[in-house]
């Protein structure tokens, strides 16, 4: 009979679908937060129509028009409001391009943490306040710089923590973000501070890389602000950024001050009322009430007090203690109160979801929505109170969450753990937190409001997020791999070959050892292995992983032939780097060791056979069926337990995942996927059976270290980064193949796979 027709390969529109759907289940946690976020955003667009507009709102739509840098406020909105059309038909467009931004932050945030290699649970959470806070989509809902401001911010700390080292050209992205920042709000300026830091500090060790990272930046962040300045100047003789600062910082101060020890000439501005009954009043107060004394003044004299800068300047000066105090009580406010108001702060209705149309008197919505052609506001009632109960039901990021991913940003940027201080976070944690905690100081300078806290959503998070995984041991501590050679590796090797020569050729056994800061061991280890094993030349490779002491000299002075990586960059890497290396060179075989002497050289003919006489292609020396002498009990558990893992997974026998005593054939690792730069034993164990290479496990002894101490962490750190690999090994190699109808194949003149043996 004739055969059957072979079932055509799935279209490339069916393949994408298969792959997001892959995508969706993979990252179901988020897709889900993601999807409340936009649903929450469609049914604040449906409540209020077309937007909200608050007090400042008029003054930017009217400024849209003229686009005149004299008003009290930067001109960088109105200039999005300008971009956008037509202000008279288009508020509708501003509204849904800030959901559409705020959406995006929250997406890019979570795209960066797993890019940094964090949980997925924890990405998900960091990424949540900025789309699931109903404060937040509230202020989207308004005609008002802080969407705008804060997606300028996340981009540029987004850019800037892209990769591990940013280059001028993410620099520079960076630094013109956040130039364009202070256009918005001229807040952004103390943004500059943390971000020009980072970027020097982040550049690489050369002073002429830290030199090209700081003039990128500043030209960058110029540009627009050296534009501003210029066009500016071209109305009446307007020069730079202006901000209503001089009222607000009176407000401030007005509520703090002691009367009796002020000049006599300033003591018309000063309140009668006493400091207590100032501060239950709060800023807001003093710089809007027609009782204020600056109001009395300006309208006895019909001048505007000219004094006040004086008066706010004398007081911060003189009086510094309960200034800073003050300003203190308002940033801890964020981190110990719920969302209610906050004595002598601005009202909080103000940011909550109202059943009605929201009026501040004396201007009129409907009035100044007629003047712009626009038809009279409307308020969907229903919708605004399912609103309005999950704003008050809990609908917002909770005190107690901002503490934790503030205490876990300072103490990542601090190291406070030796996990956080060899992460190589702690510049990620101190940029995003402090640049979190400078806006909320920069706005509690002049008063409390919650709107002036939203920055802490999109920067507080994050930068927890790193500093858990700092302290905690997730994430990425070192750049992760890509494809083999990466710069630094090929760096190295040509390193090795000018100092070897094109002409070196390695013996048929070579003993890889990856090494880092181990000169107190390195020397002892290499004179303990022999010169021959099973009939055959053997020789050791030391592949010096960055190491800070005199491991390479002393490799070299015992007469093993030596590669330095440039940087430290994890065993993993080192490894790769030396199985290139010995098949290159022409080695036939390759044993792995440590550079720590607890594996007894005179157990390699046993570990070597099975691999010479045809048995296996990948040998593992196995603690479990052999010996140790380390007495970590909850270690050892562990070795078990992954062994019974990666057995099941994988349905093949494995007893030791994680030993590093291994032989094989040297075409096995180049011909497998290596991507860990850490914990890769069981990425190349699983990514070797796999391809269907032969897999034996021999019993071999493991001594004690012969100097140093262990460089994986503590046991639970170690324990949950190795399954986070095991399990995302396996996914790759088994479960993605199958999914996307893909089937394992081995390389080019390799042998087709065989099933593997215990």
């Amino acid at each position: 009979p004739a055969a059957p027709a072979p079932t055509p390969a799935p279209g490339g529109a069916a393949r994408r679908m298969r792959r997001l759907g892959l995508m969706l289940r993979t990252h179901w946690f988020f897709t889900l937060v993601c999807a409340l976020g936009l649903a929450g955003r469609i049914l604040t667009m449906v409540a209020y129509r077309p937007a909200l507009l608050y007090i400042d709102s008029f003054g930017y739509l009217a400024n849209a028009g003229t686009l005149s840098p004299t008003g009290s406020e930067p001109i960088g909105y109105p200039i999005l409001l300008r971009l956008l059309g037509d202000v008279n038909h288009s508020l509708a467009l501003v509204t849904a391009v800030q959901h559409l931004l705020g959406l995006a932050a929250g997406v890019c945030i979570y795209i960066l943490l797993m890019r940094h290699r964090m949980p997925k649970t924890l990405a998900a959470l960091a990424s949540a306040p900025v789309l699931l806070d109903a404060y937040e989509w509230q202020i989207e809902q308004n005609i008002l710089t802080d969407s705008l401001f804060l997606s300028l911010i996340a981009a540029a700390l987004i850019v800037l923590t892209w990769r591990h080292r940013p280059g001028p050209w993410l620099t520079a992205s960076a630094g013109l973000l956040l130039g364009l920042g202070v256009t918005v709000r001229a807040v952004g300026e103390v943004t500059l501070i943390p971000a020009v830091l980072f970027a020097v500090l982040a550049a690489g060790p050369t002073w002429r890389r830290r030199v090209t990272a700081l003039g990128a930046f500043v030209v960058a962040a110029a540009v627009p602000l050296v534009a501003y300045t210029v066009y500016s100047a071209g109305f009446a003789g307007a020069h730079g950024l202006r901000a209503s600062n001089t009222i607000m910082l009176y407000g401030r101060t007005a509520t703090i001050a002691d009367c009796a020890s002020l000049p006599a000439d300033l003591k018309s501005l000063c309140p009668s009322d006493p400091v207590s009954k100032r501060q239950s009043l709060g800023s807001d107060y003093y710089q809007s009430s027609p009782n204020s004394p600056y109001f009395v003044y300006e309208t006895d004299t019909g001048q505007v007090p000219s004094l006040a800068s004086q008066f706010s300047w004398y007081v911060i000066e003189h009086q510094p203690l309960r200034f800073a105090e003050a300003v203190g009580h308002d940033f801890l406010e964020l981190f110990i109160s719920p969302h209610g108001q906050v004595s002598g702060g601005t009202a909080v209705g103000r940011w909550q979801f109202q059943t009605s149309y929201p009026e501040f008197a004396p201007l009129n919505a409907n009035t100044e929505l007629a003047s712009l052609g626009q038809s009279a506001p409307t308020v969907n009632t229903g919708v605004a109170q399912l609103l309005r109960d999950y704003q008050l039901g809990g609908g917002y990021t909770p005190d107690v969450l901002y503490a934790i991913f503030l205490l876990a940003g300072i103490g990542g940027a601090l190291g406070l753990t030796r996990t956080a201080r060899r992460s190589g976070l702690r510049l990620w944690c101190a940029l995003w937190t402090g640049t979190g905690v400078l806006l909320l100081l920069a706005a509690d300078v002049f008063e409390f409001s919650w709107r002036y806290q939203l920055p802490a959503l999109v920067t507080l998070p994050v930068g927890g997020a790193f500093g858990i995984a700092a302290l905690a041991g997730f994430g990425r501590i070192w750049p992760p791999m890509k494809a083999y050679p990466e710069p630094s590796d090929a760096q190295a090797v040509a390193e090795f070959r000018a100092e070897y020569g094109a002409d070196f050729e390695l013996p048929p056994v070579v003993v890889l050892i990856a090494a880092y800061n181990e000169a107190d061991a390195i020397g002892a280890v290499i004179d303990d292995l022999p010169d021959e094993c099973l009939g055959m030349a053997l020789k050791p490779l030391i592949v010096v992983d960055g190491a800070t002491d005199e491991t390479a000299r002393i490799s070299r002075e015992h007469g093993a032939p030596t590669c330095v990586l440039p940087v430290n960059r994890g065993q993993g890497a080192a490894l790769r780097v030396g199985y290139h290396l010995a098949y290159e060179m022409g080695a036939r075989y390759i044993v792995t060791s440590d550079g720590d002497g607890q594996y007894d050289a005179g157990e390699l003919p046993a570990l070597l056979a099975p691999v010479v006489d045809g048995s296996a292609d990948l040998v593992i020396g196995s603690r479990v069926l052999g010996g140790r002498e380390n007495r970590d009990l909850v270690r050892h558990a562990g070795v078990h337990f992954y062994g019974f893992v990666v057995s099941f997974l994988t349905r093949t026998k494995v007893t030791d995942t994680s030993s590093g005593w291994r032989a094989m054939r040297a075409q096995v690792p180049v011909n497998v996927t290596l991507t860990q730069a850490q914990y890769q034993t069981s990425e190349f164990l699983i990514g070797t059976l796999a391809k269907g290479y032969r897999v034996a496990n021999v019993p071999m002894a493991m001594r004690m270290r012969s100097h140093g101490s262990t460089k994986k962490g503590n046991n639970l750190v170690f324990g949950l980064r190795y399954f986070r690999v095991v399990v995302g090994t396996w996914c790759r190699e088994y479960v993605r193949p199958r999914v996307l109808g893909r089937r394992t194949r081995t390389a080019p003149g390799e042998r087709p796979g065989a099933q593997p043996t215990s």
